[in-house]
């Protein structure tokens, strides 16, 4: 089974790069094609959701998942709207009638699917009797 490095594991840079800088450059992105093409930007949105799903295995669990996913989200959006502003193009894409509100959106959906990933991944080294070193097998 394959069992990733839990970010707790890695270097503060690292940690930075992963949790906050990738997400508010996919943001960023996101935020240029938001006003480019409705399609690019759904398809750049699932590629972000799939991104935040599987940041949630490298955490212990489903709650260390949700707090990478929470801020991963917020940055995300956070990101997208500045990018956006800054560009100056038209939205092909609603944001509603609070734009802001995207980022709490952003937030709360990244929390869920990294929360997913995270308790996916416990299960799955649970099942293969894989312990990490403070980490107790229920049984």
């Amino acid at each position: 089974m394959y069992s990733p490095v839990l970010l707790r594991d890695r270097s503060r840079p690292v940690q930075v790069l992963l949790g906050g800088v990738i997400p508010a450059a996919v943001g960023a992105i996101a935020g240029v094609l938001l006003g480019v093409s409705a399609a690019a930007y759904w398809i750049w949105g699932a590629i972000a959701a799939v991104g935040g799903f599987l940041a949630g295995f490298e955490h212990r669990d489903g709650w260390g998942g949700a707090d990478r996913g929470f801020f991963g989200g917020a940055f995300y959006g956070t990101a997208l709207l500045i990018t956006h502003a800054l560009v100056g193009t038209h939205a092909k894409v609603s944001l509603g009638s609070f734009p802001p509100f995207l980022v709490v959106l952003t937030a709360i959906i990244g929390m869920l699917l990294s929360a997913a990933g995270g308790r996916i991944a416990r299960w799955q080294r649970e099942r293969a009797g894989i312990v990490a070193p403070d980490e107790k097998v229920a049984g």
